[in-house]
């Protein structure tokens, strides 16, 4: 069975840092570009980053460039997303997903994991 799992989420002040995991199992990530992307209520979903198969390149939405990193490591079939100086408007629940390229559609989802920054 194909599966994404995020985790990492929680509660954190502004101005701090989480970093969440997107293990994956069934199959192997290798082949696949990684998109993390973010759903705020009341908003719609929305892209934050993507990192291509071999991992020689990645994007970011303009709202957390410089804050925040993907990465990702085929041995482990594991992404992540390094999020440091957390704003409240940060807070969402967060998806990883698998696509062929990064500016592919979407081949599967994980469930998601909430961030919530608040003091």
């Amino acid at each position: 069975q194909l599966q994404l799992v995020e985790s990492g989420g929680g509660l954190v002040q502004p101005g701090g840092s989480l970093r969440l995991s997107c293990a994956a199992s069934g199959f192997t990530l290798d082949y696949y570009a990684i998109g993390w992307f973010r759903q705020a209520p009341g908003k719609e979903r929305e892209g934050v980053s993507c990192i291509s198969s071999s991992g020689g390149s990645t994007n970011y939405a303009d709202s957390v460039k410089g804050r925040f990193t993907i990465s990702r490591d085929n041995a482990k079939n594991t992404a992540y997303l390094q999020m440091n100086s957390l704003k409240p408007e940060d807070t969402a629940v967060y998806y990883c997903a698998v696509r062929y390229y990064c500016s592919g559609p979407v081949r599967d989802w994980g469930r998601g994991t909430q961030v919530t920054v608040s003091s």
